[in-house]
């Protein structure tokens, strides 16, 4: 979400005839990081067989996108604030700068208010970062997103696959709206890429859909958090699962991995590999759930 909406403002300016760079700060440790935003001379450091221009020389004229700025050493935010001021980086090794002119874009999952009064972020390089404020909400506070961005990931994989699929029916829709969505818009591509792989169908279906159990605020305290709940004696009947109030919660889930793993074979006509996949997991994973839970299924589900 935040690389796409920082694209869609190096698209919409005049900057755009220059590239867009995007680095993500904290997959870097500290000297890396320097070298990959400044670059190197040939002998800076070991490995350093030759030069390399850093990203902030590469984005020249365009716009450079430091996503996860937070997670920036101490000594490196002092480099971006001097990069920023000057105009002018200097590669690590070396004694010599360099022009540079780019338009900076930062984004971070924490609060830099908190990080600049504990310390951990520097107070300049805040507010010379801090010119335009953009909040971007998390996608569970903006589920009237999730059909149009289900729907662009459908086609997008769907033709990079080449499968008919077209759409989703009402109840898939209404299971990606019930999921909280941690991982954000690439968990949600993660999961539509999954289901387009599975999908027999013109149309992905809410049986085809299973979602990672979500820590979802919108069960309220005391209510069961399974969907279309109804009492039978000293049951509670959900979908193909039973939950006997005379069980501890261990038993129960047991019986319920037990349930989605017989589900996930009887919709893959038996295959391991799309079960599996279906689930969420690996094959070793499935496999050990299988020998674990003691399944007793017939030889032809895992042909």
């Amino acid at each position: 979400g935040k690389e796409l909406i920082a694209r869609a403002i190096h698209d919409g300016s005049n900057r755009n005839d220059h590239q867009f760079i995007a680095v993500n700060c904290s997959a870097f440790t500290e000297g890396l990081l320097e070298s990959e935003l400044f670059g190197h001379v040939k002998g800076a450091f070991t490995g350093a067989v030759e030069a390399r221009k850093g990203v902030f020389v590469s984005a020249n004229g365009g716009t450079l996108f430091l996503d996860e700025v937070a997670d920036m050493s101490l000594s490196t935010q002092v480099r971006i604030l001097r990069a920023l001021e000057d105009r002018r980086v200097i590669p690590v090794g070396g004694d010599s700068e360099v022009e540079t002119d780019v338009r900076i874009i930062a984004a971070t999952n924490k609060d830099l208010t908190i990080e600049v009064q504990e310390g951990r972020f520097r107070e300049d390089l805040f507010y010379r970062l801090n010119v335009i404020p953009m909040h971007l909400p998390p996608l569970r506070d903006r589920k009237e997103d999730l059909p149009l961005l289900a729907g662009h990931f459908i086609r997008r994989h769907a033709e990079a696959m080449g499968k008919p699929v077209s759409g989703m029916t009402p109840a898939a829709h209404q299971a990606l709206s019930q999921h909280d969505w941690p991982g954000n818009v690439r968990e949600l591509e993660n999961v539509i890429q999954r289901q387009v792989a599975l999908c027999q169908e013109d149309l992905i279906d809410e049986l085809s859909l299973v979602l990672p159990i979500s820590s979802s605020a919108s069960v309220k305290q005391g209510e069961t958090p399974f969907e279309n709940v109804t009492q039978s004696g000293n049951e509670t009947e959900t979908g193909n699962v039973c939950l006997d109030t005379g069980m501890g919660l261990e038993d129960q889930l047991i019986r319920f991995e037990a349930q989605l793993i017989r589900q996930a074979l009887q919709r893959c006509q038996g295959n391991q590999t799309r079960a599996a996949e279906l689930l969420g997991v690996s094959y070793r994973q499935f496999r050990y759930k299988v020998s674990k839970l003691n399944l007793q299924v017939k030889s032809a589900e895992f042909a």
